[in-house]
């Protein structure tokens, strides 16, 4: 049977996921929240750094939106010596894996989803996230270091002509 969607599908708002993925074990540290504000961003740190363990050097991939270089975040940085930031090139959210996981998520728990509330729409992603963990298994590259390389090679090239 052909999936479906309703001509008449209504949406009942929005929700933010924020999440955090080891990709060395594929778990995660998520949460959704209804606005995408750097509060809530300082709040997913704080979790991050709740959960891990001492002594780890954590590198957050992230890309260039406003809520990841506000000041507050900023000094929060400051302030955790062991997190180190990378910021992905503009139109390279192919090199962050969580962006994978969001892909995952959408396709599992969004798409032709018939949600009649946000609160529905978030126990349906956290749970199956919650699940993923029960189980995690890491996203592995199917294509070869010389290709993603060559890719960010020529990606870095573009950007500097266009000055961005």
């Amino acid at each position: 049977m052909p999936a479906r969607q309703s001509h008449d599908y209504e949406r009942h708002g929005v929700t933010s996921l924020f999440a955090a993925l080891d990709v060395a074990s594929g778990v995660t540290i998520s949460n959704c929240y209804r606005r995408h504000r750097h509060q809530k961003f300082l709040r997913l740190l704080n979790d991050i750094d709740a959960n891990l363990p001492a002594g780890f050097e954590v590198h957050l991939i992230m890309d260039n939106y406003g809520t990841h270089k506000v000041a507050r975040v900023r000094a929060w940085l400051a302030r955790h010596a062991r997190y180190h930031v990378h910021f992905t090139p503009t139109s390279g959210s192919w090199l962050n894996l969580v962006e994978r996981l969001f892909a995952e998520v959408t396709e599992r728990c969004v798409r032709r989803g018939s949600h009649t509330a946000v609160r529905s729409l978030e126990k349906s992603m956290l749970a199956y996230l919650d699940q993923r963990n029960r189980d995690p298994k890491p996203f592995v590259w199917t294509a070869s270091a010389d290709l993603i390389l060559g890719k960010v090679e020529r990606l870095c090239k573009r950007i500097s002509r266009s000055g961005h």
